[in-house]
């Protein structure tokens, strides 16, 4: 589990994002180290409302000083994007508003599977793998997303 920063506020070269991996009764977690460069997983958040998903994701938000959110936008492999896409992309809108941070979308498509075959080989149960699956698809959409960042 990463370290959770303290209560002052990052400088300037830190600047710590967070990812959601948002699905219909789960939502994973990641967040970027303060530099940029690793994506750690935060855990998953078990949805509730809207209202109380909204809650639960400003208080982690400003527990880990979150500057930037990333939201894992799902799209079908035609490039259209998912049924859950404008629902998501609302979810984000909010809570970036919510917080007064920028939000960014990013692709999604096959992270899930991605994630599954990590967990595989990692040889977990399949209880398991069903607790943290969203959490490792959070961190694989961060870290494509922060490498993406480094490159541009």
């Amino acid at each position: 589990m990463p370290e959770k920063s303290d209560s002052t506020p990052p400088s300037r070269q830190e600047v710590r994002i967070l990812a959601l991996d948002v699905g219909e009764k789960r939502i994973g977690l990641a967040v970027s180290d303060p530099l940029g460069i690793t994506a750690q997983g935060l855990g998953v958040l078990i949805r509730q409302s809207l209202e109380t998903d909204l809650a639960r994701l400003q208080e982690v938000a400003r527990e880990w000083h979150v500057q930037e959110i990333v939201v894992g936008l799902p799209r079908h492999m035609d490039g259209r994007p998912g049924e859950q896409a404008e629902a998501i992309l609302e979810l984000g809108r909010t809570l970036g508003a919510a917080l007064g941070v920028p939000v960014a979308t990013w692709d999604e498509r096959l992270t899930t599977v991605e994630a599954e075959r990590v967990l595989l080989e990692a040889d977990l149960s399949r209880r398991r793998r069903r607790r943290v699956v969203d959490q490792v698809a959070a961190v694989l959409i961060l870290q494509s997303y922060l490498e993406y960042r480094s490159l541009s």
